[in-house]
């Protein structure tokens, strides 16, 4: 939780922020270049740490970081629509980070060549728990970040 699922937070929150602050379609584009960076990086990472197993055709992988990278900022900004109301922010990054965690859980159980699928099918509630937590976290820390910026001005201004 304090390595991966900080650096997931981490990926998340960008286009979380820019869905929340902006519109749907740049947190859409910000879920897919983070996303993609996110899968490069860790699929590069885990098939250095292994050796033999080619985690780059792992479909997991890029089911949960390009495809709920995107769903994570198109959802946010669908449901906040350009509201700067806290309760609509926290309640539209609550529910797409929920939402995308739920998403993240059902692909390591079903379609994960490797690792993700024997953890989670070992023990689901261990997994269900370090995949959700971070999300359910950033649920509520990136609308906050969202709001303090918006104090600032720190958003699009629209003309």
């Amino acid at each position: 939780i304090f390595t991966h699922g900080f650096a997931q937070m981490i990926v998340f929150a960008i286009p979380l922020i820019l869905g929340l602050t902006w519109n749907k379609w740049a947190g859409g584009a910000a879920g897919f270049i983070m996303g993609t960076l996110y899968y490069l990086a860790y699929a590069g990472y885990f098939t250095a740490v292994t050796g033999g197993l080619n985690m780059w055709r792992d479909p997991s992988f890029i089911g949960n970081y390009i495809v709920c990278g995107i769903l994570v900022g198109y959802i946010t900004g669908s449901l906040n629509n350009g509201s700067f109301n806290f309760k609509r922010m926290l309640g539209a990054g609550l529910t797409a980070s929920i939402t995308v965690g739920v998403l993240q859980f059902i692909f390591n159980i079903s379609v994960a060549l490797y690792g993700a699928s024997a953890m989670s099918l070992g023990n689901p509630g261990d997994a269900l728990f370090k995949i959700m937590l971070p999300m359910v976290i950033l649920g509520f820390i990136a609308p906050i970040i969202a709001k303090v910026m918006t104090w600032y001005g720190l958003y699009p201004k629209h003309a």
